[in-house]
């Protein structure tokens, strides 16, 4: 392509770009003890102009951090707590009448800002979690007909408490496959829980600002720009037709555990927050099969069905991706 930037051109982009990701890391590392796999996952989902979702059980400051990173870029955010008896107006707004004057005008919902915390989002009936699909996909809430843009750097981060609690509902499909990254969370190890408790005692700290809108979209077109060579994308796309149709790059035996695998938006995903992660973790302007793996776990975790075959032997989603990374050639 002719308009095509050169690797020191993107280099450049990059060098420019980092430094301010690595802030806001910082920032959130104030408030944050451990996770870094999450703090980078949510960078990530950031710079990919995606929406992540984040499943662990209560208490691993899955809230916090989504605070935190609305904090130090300047961005507004609102926080949703998810319940039962939630309804699509509570999230979308609504048409309100004036008496006075004989007309109605928009009062528009939480979801009208940059970040969007849904907290608990299995908590509420899927009827209510339906309601962000447009907002999510389309970047738009459409009320009594008239379409509502929503800002550009709208992102939803939710939170999920695993499926086995009670009072928790599954997501929809259609809807989990709107998230680019599912991220799972674990506990902290006993180092980083000892932090914890030492830093509360201490008195928490705040996130500062260090960075704004536009630092964000100038981080955003850097990591568009990193190159991605044929034999990557190749591999991506081997990688996700190995989910949907194993046998057709050799891997018959993982038709036995496989119902449904990722769509061509799984592709898609791969190879953005590939280059996401080449920017963020490493501040490389291309791409390389590693970039891949690293991000193949939390994009295709939750774009797999398994077989009630696989789930008899007990195996588990991120089980199967492993042994499609295993098993597809790396260039």
């Amino acid at each position: 392509m002719s308009n095509e930037l050169s690797i020191t051109q993107i280099e450049g982009a990059i060098a420019e770009a980092k430094p301010t990701m690595d802030a806001v890391r910082a920032q959130i590392g104030r408030v944050i003890v451990g996770q870094q796999r999450m703090v980078d996952r949510l960078l990530i989902g950031l710079l990919s102009n995606g929406h992540v979702l984040l499943e662990g059980v209560p208490g691993l400051a899955k809230t916090t951090a989504v605070q935190a990173l609305a904090q130090s870029l300047s961005l507004d955010f609102k926080r949703i707590q998810f319940t039962p008896d939630l309804l699509p107006s509570d999230l979308l707004g609504t048409q309100v009448y004036s008496p006075a004057d004989g007309t109605f005008s928009v009062h528009k919902g939480p979801l009208f800002t940059n970040i969007v915390l849904a907290d608990e989002i299995n908590r509420a009936p899927a009827k209510v979690q339906s309601a962000l699909l447009e907002a999510m996909q389309e970047r738009q809430i459409t009320l009594d007909g008239q379409a509502h843009a929503l800002p550009g750097s709208f992102m939803v981060l939710a939170t999920q408490n695993p499926i086995e609690q009670e009072g928790t509902y599954p997501l929809p499909e259609a809807q989990a496959d709107r998230f680019l990254l599912k991220v799972r969370l674990s506990y902290p190890d006993r180092d980083e829980e000892h932090e914890i408790l030492r830093r509360v005692s201490a008195g928490t700290e705040t996130p500062e600002a260090v960075a704004s809108s536009a630092d964000l979209d100038r981080c955003r077109a850097a990591a568009r720009q990193v190159r991605m060579e044929p034999v990557v994308e190749s591999y991506i796309v081997d990688l996700v037709r190995a989910t949907r149709d194993p046998a057709s790059v050799g891997l018959d035996d993982l038709s036995r555990i496989l119902d449904f695998g990722g769509s061509p938006r799984a592709t898609l995903a791969l190879a953005t927050t590939a280059r996401s992660h080449a920017v963020l973790v490493e501040g490389r302007a291309y791409v390389t099969p590693d970039d891949v793996k690293a991000m193949a776990h939390d994009v295709l975790r939750h774009r797999i069905l398994l077989s009630y075959e696989a789930e008899a032997e007990g195996l588990t989603e991120d089980d199967v991706i492993t042994r499609v990374l295993e098993q597809v050639r790396t260039p």
